[in-house]
């Protein structure tokens, strides 16, 4: 089968568009993947490796040659097999993004990524105001404030940490448009439509309210001020541009909080409730109501983790009974809030410590520290944001367990390293 070389560029740019979009909805990206797959292998004579993406390659798929490594540590083939396949995209995206890097066209994929997610979400936040207007009416009158967010991102069909790391990205990236649109002196009209991108992204952040996106966003911010913007404006416009954003978000966050009071409560006295009860949370009355989401319960899980991992290395429980085994401890120790609600690891590294053992982390500081090297030898504010919202986040869950964390991390490392080369390939010819 032949294409034309224009045709393909801009059939492989609507794949990785159409892939990044649909990231937030598990099925239909799941679908564009196996498809973005089928296109490449048909047109398999286009890829291209050098040694060095090859090594790059090799560290995307770092989580999945571990898998293989250790097979044989699985008490289940079958359930081994189960987690090697959440797994693939890992191979999928290096292989075919990462062999075509040449035609990757990052700031527009970006771009085009931000604003069809932000409006996206606008749509089912919009839906959610018509099918639920219950759960609206009980927001807007401050009643149970905390459900508010895990019910919008549940109507979406994902997990409201999940749901938020990606719109905090999204939101990352939509002020680094804004100020480009003043840096290329685009029209009025394109200043004020980015503007309404980023204030509706940071709006939906505030919105699905988790405690580690927001803090991320925040700092996201700072990073795209300093690391992009101070470069290309005079010390007068940038003053200008931070006080007008300071405001408008201080603005937003002060009407949130207005009609959110339950915001002050939840990033202090809820955050760190009890937590002298670590371990001990049977001891607390009503631990559901009570320490359901709160740091003592993180911690609680951190520390029979890590227990448990001890007791099983060098080369941990396997990839398939990671989360039984844990069960197990929970019940072997007699933490039954722990053992009622099953809870995972809630920290990526510790998750692959008791998988594989003293590899599991090293493999997982390799899988995410190198998307943070690629922002740093390239000062670019964007992947610097991204590694900063990926590390923060599996610190504190475990998103190398579930697609909606595999594949957006998959995805865009490989669109950093394509990238990378890129600009590694502009040195080496100028």
């Amino acid at each position: 089968m032949k294409i034309s070389e224009k045709n393909f560029n801009k059939t492989f740019h609507v794949f990785l568009c159409l892939i990044a979009t649909a990231m937030i909805f598990r099925k239909p990206c799941s679908l564009l993947i196996i498809l973005f797959a089928v296109f490449n292998l048909i047109f398999f004579k286009k890829l291209k490796y050098t040694k060095t993406s090859l090594l790059l390659m090799a560290c995307i798929g770092s989580p999945v040659l571990l898998e293989l490594l250790l097979f044989w540590n699985n008490d289940s083939f079958a359930k081994g097999l189960k987690a090697i396949e959440k797994s693939t995209s890992l191979i999928i995206f290096p292989l075919f993004i990462i062999g075509n890097y040449q035609r990757v066209n990052f700031l527009k994929l970006v771009k085009t990524y931000v604003i069809l997610t932000t409006l996206i979400v606008l749509f089912f936040f919009i839906r959610f105001n018509v099918i639920y207007p219950e759960l609206m009416n009980k927001y807007l009158n401050g009643i149970h404030l905390w459900e508010m967010g895990y019910q919008f991102a549940m109507s979406i069909g994902i997990h409201a940490p999940a749901l938020n790391m990606h719109l905090a990205f999204v939101s990352v990236c939509a002020l680094y448009f804004v100020f480009e649109s003043f840096h290329n002196q685009e029209k009025v009209k394109f200043k004020i439509f980015y503007g309404i991108i980023f204030l509706l992204s940071f709006f939906f952040v505030l919105f699905v309210n988790t405690r580690m996106a927001l803090i991320n966003v925040l700092i996201g911010f700072l990073l795209v001020f300093f690391f992009e913007i101070r470069s290309k404006f005079n010390l007068k416009k940038i003053v200008l541009a931070a006080i007008t954003i300071v405001v408008l978000l201080g603005g937003i966050l002060y009407l949130f909080v207005q009609k959110d009071p339950y915001m002050k409560e939840k990033y202090s006295t809820v955050s760190f409730a009890y937590m002298d009860k670590v371990g001990k949370l049977d001891e607390i009355d009503h631990p559901e109501a009570k320490v359901f989401n709160s740091l003592v319960t993180r911690v609680s899980i951190w520390k029979s983790a890590w227990e448990l991992s001890l007791k099983n290395l060098p080369f941990g429980v396997g990839a398939s009974d990671g989360k039984p085994e844990l069960n197990k401890y929970y019940k072997a120790t007699n933490q039954k809030f722990l053992a009622k609600y099953e809870f995972p690891t809630h920290n990526q590294f510790l998750d692959f410590l008791l998988k594989f053992g003293i590899l599991g982390p090293l493999v997982v500081v390799l899988y995410i520290f190198m998307i943070g090297y690629l922002g740093y030898d390239l000062k670019n504010a964007i992947i610097l944001s991204f590694f900063l919202i990926f590390f923060t986040s599996n610190l504190i869950d475990d998103f190398l367990l579930r697609f909606d964390g595999i594949a957006f991390s998959g995805f865009w490392f490989s669109v950093f390293g394509s990238y990378w080369l890129q600009q590694k390939l502009l040195v080496v010819n100028s």
